[in-house]
């Protein structure tokens, strides 16, 4: 694997490239037919990322904007002069520039916290959405009613009357979040939806089971909580395979339930992964053993905003090659201080700690490259390119 630092190797690495350029200094080059973009962005508000499909279409997973401030919090990218939703709707017209009349083909929410959903309505004031999905739709009512989620119910609902498909996601399925332009020409990529409030994809057809217990049968205070009823897919284009879990937890506290691990039986049915998108920002209570010796990814993302993004036993399994051999690369959004104070210099090995994340992968998914954007303004400037990786 090669990591260009500077622009002397960039521009040497320009023509080993089977897309188009990525040069240091210079601002990302536009998405091109066949390829897959995976953009991690970086507003200091939460997590939101921007998948730009082989054929054009567009998935938005998630749209954060929590109420964290340093110095524990990260601070607002760009600047603090607009709400996350509009930075992240700006990301995106930028980056779908070449389609016509810029559209969010799907935006999908994995839970309803407001560091991954806060901004979606913010977003949708200046990009169209198409479809809206997300795990609660019409009634949100599991795994008990939700009153203080009436802002965005009202939402939802204003968005169908405008004509916008609102869904609620269905485990087990392919073909919820499709190729809408040209499916045909990309026989090898798939979207398949894993879970949805403790609903689990079996791994074998559209079968799903239930991980949860039913709540007649539970106490109020032992219910699911949100992030458990995080949404899950696995998107795969030839032996590309990308995971992403929202906040579902996987390392349980000791007493608990065992189904208070979502992580496990999750990881059961995705598999083998290049890349994924920590479960739960990093925090303690995800990203257990059994699913990264599962899905045993070459590459790691972290959407990072406070202090215990990661966690300090996170980062510990991240790192261990007795839970999975090999080389893995790690990558955040930001990374503060405090962190540094707690978990030392073994974090030194990230390879990238400030910047939009961009996972570029060649048509037809047989390796990809990890490029560092500056998050400083809006001009995205390449600062590092990392790879190119194989997909196995």
């Amino acid at each position: 694997m090669t990591t260009l630092t500077s622009p002397r190797l960039a521009l040497a690495f320009v023509f080993c490239l089977p897309m188009a350029a990525q040069t240091i200094g210079q601002p990302l080059p536009d998405w091109s037919p066949g390829t897959l973009d995976i953009h991690q962005i970086n507003t200091g508000k939460g997590n939101s990322a921007l998948f730009i499909l082989p054929d054009g279409t567009s998935l938005l997973i998630d749209a954060g904007d929590g109420a964290h401030k340093p110095p524990r919090g990260t601070g607002p990218k760009p600047d603090g002069s607009r709400p996350a939703g509009e930075w992240i709707a700006r990301y995106a017209r930028h980056m779908l520039r070449h389609d016509a009349s810029p559209a969010i083909d799907y935006a999908y929410l994995t839970h309803f916290h407001d560091d991954h959903m806060g901004g979606i309505a913010e977003v949708a004031r200046h990009i169209p959405f198409r479809a809206l999905i997300d795990r609660g739709w019409p009634s949100y009512d599991y795994p008990a009613p939700m009153p203080g989620l009436k802002p965005y119910r009202d939402f939802a609902e204003a968005q169908a009357g405008a004509g916008v498909k609102v869904q609620r996601l269905v485990p087990g399925r392919a073909g919820q979040i499709a190729l809408k332009r040209a499916p045909r020409n990309y026989p090898n990529f798939e979207i398949r939806n894993i879970a949805a409030n403790g609903e689990i994809w079996t791994g074998a057809g559209d079968n799903t089971r239930q991980h949860f217990p039913p709540i007649a049968n539970l106490t109020r205070d032992g219910y699911p909580t949100e992030n458990m009823c995080s949404l899950a897919i696995r998107l795969s284009y030839g032996k590309f395979d990308f995971f992403s879990g929202g906040d579902m937890p996987g390392a349980r506290p000791d007493g608990s339930p065992i189904w208070n691990d979502v992580e496990t039986p999750v990881a059961q049915a995705v598999g083998p992964v290049e890349a994924m998108i920590l479960n739960h920002h990093g925090n303690r209570d995800s990203t257990n053993a059994f699913l990264l010796g599962a899905l045993r990814p070459q590459v790691f993302l972290i959407s990072v905003w406070t202090s215990n993004h990661p966690g300090e036993d996170v980062w510990a399994r991240l790192i261990s090659t007795r839970i999975y051999p090999g080389p893995r690369d790690i990558f955040a959004t930001n990374m503060l201080e405090a962190n540094r104070m707690v978990i030392g210099d073994s974090l030194n090995k990230l390879k990238s700690s400030q910047g939009h994340i961009v996972l570029r992968v060649a048509p037809g998914g047989e390796s990809f490259h990890v490029i560092i954007l500056d998050d400083s303004d809006e001009a995205f400037r390449v600062k590092a390119v990392h790879g190119p990786y194989q997909s196995r």
